[in-house]
């Protein structure tokens, strides 16, 4: 099959489209040579292992490019860390996505996509000849680890899932448009055996230094399946239309098990250490692939092809921030809930800074960064939008809603990009990567595990897990002699903060406490300030001098309307399929089936 041709399947991939063919046009990534996109014949690429990573290459951009704003809008505006709101970005602001929402398409598309192409490059490089044993088995591995990734995200979106295992036995048999869904509890389990499969066949290390996937990048993942899963019991969901409920009840101690085993296997035994405090910025505005990152999306600067490039600089920068004129992300904001978290608050005049991650994590009055606009004395935050720089033309008013503005995810202008990155950006096409799972996630799943059921714990490598991530956040932290479910769940919302993680932390919470889930949902701060760029405007204008600063005669407040609070409830949970996917093939809005996951082999 030429290029040509595998453009136009591909574009036209939906559910049903993804059972059809799953392979990249091009690996979109600096790893090694990309094969020749004009003359790329698939039957005849795989014969070498530069061919065989090339392939595998695929798997760490193209197909995932689409799910990139719902990454971030299930990830952190579901779940109350970001503000969005007009339009389809209300329906995850207030927990009611449509199955019409376009940010939900396109989520879907990709996720099945990256399974596709999972499934066709394991099965070319599998079959290939001319290929040494240790690449093929690590490729094979890859396919197999970002296979089990996409699942785990759509899991955790809709649900009972369709298990699409083997693309062209679809085909043959002619049933792509009538693959039914399994239940929750299979299709982890499915999850599970793929991610086994994925951790016999990877190497220890990454041979080539490059960042791809190892043995224990897929031992992390697999500690968050099964602590996710811990918490489900099929014993008390109930499928009900297009959602499920459940009640509250204790997690499965041997999944418990299981995730703390595999987290510190990780922990003890991948040589990996935890990213300096000084270089924890560089995690999100390089292309990071150090130590602390164990799975990451990464991305070209570039627009041939089409999506190989990070993109989420233009939805989450302020206007003007860079040259290319493609930043929209001023009117939205990291939510007051979220500043308050870290201990911050709109109306402070001065930053609480306890906590380094607030500042890395979002812009707020008074901070200034040394890593945007190198080449002009660094980025402060009010001067860019009251004031501007040579080559950026400030905003003239303060227009986020919340007060703040993301940090994480932005590289800054081209001299910032050049300087990180090594090469010029391109409209929408950043080449900072993005973070999927990182070490120090791996050290809070192996507290939360060794915790499980009991609420504390004072087991001593569950306590130095989670002071190391504590610790290098708030320098001035002191090591506890126990540690609460609490202290964790709190901790991973500051450490993943932006990160497109913090939904899937409350799907755990409801699948074994529900009530707690939904209350404190509803219970956020995820309103707009109102007054701020009056107070921050005579404050600026004023030099910051005392007295400057007085948000009752800006009238500066927050907005408490009871009209505008959140409203979610057990059908949050499980987010509608697409319309278009629903419609090409009904079986996805009937019942789950018990699906024998022993069936499916590697």
């Amino acid at each position: 099959m030429n290029n040509k041709d595998m453009k136009h399947l591909i574009k036209n991939i939906t559910l049903v489209g993804t059972v059809l063919l799953g392979l990249g046009l091009s690996s979109c990534s600096d790893f090694l040579d990309q094969p020749d996109r004009a003359n790329y014949n698939v039957d005849e690429f795989y014969s070498s292992d530069d061919a065989c990573y090339q392939g595998a290459n695929s798997l760490y951009g193209m197909p995932w490019y689409d799910f990139q704003r719902g990454f971030f809008k299930v990830g952190e505006v579901l779940s109350g860390n970001y503000y969005y709101y007009g339009g389809e970005d209300t329906q995850y602001w207030n927990g009611q996505v449509s199955s019409t929402n376009a940010n939900l398409r396109d989520m879907s598309y990709s996720l099945w996509t990256v399974n596709a192409y999972a499934n066709t490059i394991y099965a070319k490089i599998k079959s290939a000849s001319g290929v040494s044993e240790d690449v093929r088995n690590a490729t094979m591995g890859e396919c197999l680890t970002w296979k089990a990734m996409a699942y785990f995200y759509l899991v955790r979106i809709f649900g009972a899932v369709p298990i699409i295992h083997d693309n062209t036995a679809i085909i043959g048999a002619g049933t792509y448009n009538s693959q039914p869904k399994a239940k929750i509890e299979d299709v982890y389990q499915y999850i599970i055996q793929t991610l086994q499969e994925a951790i016999k066949l990877l190497p220890e290390k990454d041979p080539t230094g490059l960042g791809r996937i190892d043995k224990y990048c897929a031992e992390g993942l697999l500690a968050k399946v099964y602590l996710t899963k811990s918490g489900f019991d099929p014993s008390t969901v109930k499928y009900v239309d297009s959602y499920f409920t459940t009640t509250k009840h204790q997690r499965n101690a041997e999944d418990l098990a299981n995730a703390a085993k595999y987290a510190k296997d990780v922990i003890d035994n991948s040589g990996r250490q935890l990213e300096s405090r000084e270089n924890y910025p560089v995690m999100f505005y390089s292309a990071y692939h150090g130590d602390e990152s164990l799975i990451a999306w990464h991305w070209n600067a570039t627009r041939d092809p089409w999506t190989c490039q990070n993109s989420l600089q233009s939805d989450l920068g302020m206007k003007g921030f860079d040259e290319t004129g493609n930043c929209w992300g001023e009117w939205a904001g990291p939510t007051v809930d979220l500043q308050e978290a870290f201990g911050d608050n709109p109306l402070n005049q001065n930053r609480n800074n306890t906590d380094m991650r607030r500042k890395v994590t979002m812009m707020m009055v008074g901070d200034k960064y040394d890593y945007f606009y190198t080449d002009d004395g660094g980025f402060d935050y009010l001067k860019f939008i009251y004031n501007g720089y040579k080559n950026h033309a400030g905003l003239g008013q303060f227009d986020s809603p919340t007060g703040a503005n993301a940090a994480k995810h932005l590289v800054g202008d081209n001299a910032d990009h050049k300087l990180h990155i090594g090469v010029n950006f391109d409209i929408m096409a950043y080449g900072n990567y993005t973070q999927l799972l990182r070490l120090s996630d791996v050290y809070l799943i192996y507290a939360e595990a060794v915790i499980g059921n009991n609420g504390s714990t004072t087991d001593a490598s569950a306590i130095d897990a989670f002071y190391k991530v504590r610790n290098r956040a708030v320098p001035t932290y002191n090591r506890p002699s126990s540690i609460t479910f609490e202290d964790v769940w709190k901790e991973r919302r500051l450490e993943l903060a932006l990160e497109g993680d913090r939904w899937y932390d409350y799907v755990r919470l409801y699948y074994f406490d529900p009530e707690a889930a939904i209350n404190e949902l509803n219970s956020q701060k995820r309103n707009e300030m109102y007054g701020l760029d009056a107070l921050y405007k005579t404050y600026y204008n004023d030099g910051g001098m005392d007295g400057a600063w007085d948000p009752t005669a800006a009238n500066a407040r927050y907005n408490d309307d009871a009209s505008k609070h959140p409203n979610f409830s057990e059908k949050s949970f499980t987010i509608p399929f697409p319309t278009e996917d629903s419609k090409q093939n009904p079986l996805l809005l009937e019942q789950p089936q018990d699906v024998d996951v022993t069936q499916f082999t590697y």
